[in-house]
C-alpha cells in the first residue's frame, strides 16, 4: 500500500508584517502558553481570521498541541475560522431573547441572505452568526449590526437592516428612488 503525504507547505511567509507581529506578541509574552488567547486575537484582528496555518504557528510558538489551540479558537464566539463579511450581524439566541422571538429573526435573516448561521454571503458582504448571550435582556430580542447593540428586534426590522447593506452594495441607495 502506497501513502503519499498530502500535507502541503503551509508555513506563514517570515517576511509577512502580520508574523512579525505575532512573532513581536509571543515573545512580549515570553511565549507563555497562558497568553494563547491574548495572541489568537491579535492573530484574528492582524489576519481578519484564524487560518489554519496561523493556528499551525501559533501552536509550535507556544509549543502547544494544534487540538489545545484549535479547541480555545473555536470555543469563543468571536474567533472566526472562515474570512468575516464586511458587515457581521449577531443574533442573540439567549433565553430571553429566544423567548421575544429571536429564532424568528434568525430564520428570516437565513431566508433573506440564502445562507446559515455562521455563513457569510458569496459577495462576502454579509456574516449571519448567533451568541448564547448577549447580556442584553432588558431590551430584548437584542441584536449587534457591525458592532452595535440593537434592541427590541422583529423578522422585519432586521431584514430590513441587512437590505440596506444589500442595497448600498449594488448601488442603490435606500434612499434613491427607481
Amino acid at each position: 500500500m502506497q501513502t503519499t503525504n498530502t500535507k502541503t507547505n503551509t508555513e506563514p511567509n517570515k517576511t509577512d508584517k502580520r508574523i512579525k507581529l505575532l512573532d513581536i506578541t509571543m515573545k512580549r509574552n515570553h511565549y507563555r502558553q497562558d497568553a494563547l488567547i491574548e495572541i489568537l486575537h491579535k492573530a484574528q484582528s492582524a489576519f481578519g481570521y484564524l487560518e489554519p496555518n496561523v493556528l499551525e504557528y501559533i501552536a509550535r510558538g507556544l509549543k502547544l498541541p494544534l487540538s489545545r489551540v484549535y479547541g480555545v479558537a473555536t470555543f469563543y464566539h468571536l474567533f472566526s475560522l472562515k474570512p468575516s463579511g464586511v458587515h457581521s450581524c449577531v443574533v442573540c439566541m439567549g433565553t430571553a431573547c429566544y423567548v421575544k422571538g429571536s429564532d424568528r429573526v434568525l430564520t428570516a435573516l437565513e431566508r433573506e441572505l440564502g445562507i446559515h448561521v455562521g455563513e457569510t454571503t458569496s459577495d462576502n458582504q454579509i456574516s449571519l452568526m448567533s451568541a448564547r448571550c448577549l447580556g442584553a435582556c432588558g431590551i430584548a430580542p437584542a441584536m449587534v449590526f457591525d458592532g452595535t447593540v440593537i434592541g427590541k428586534q422583529d423578522p422585519e426590522i432586521a431584514v430590513e437592516k441587512v437590505k440596506g447593506w444589500q442595497e448600498r452594495v449594488n448601488g442603490h441607495s435606500p434612499l434613491q428612488e427607481s
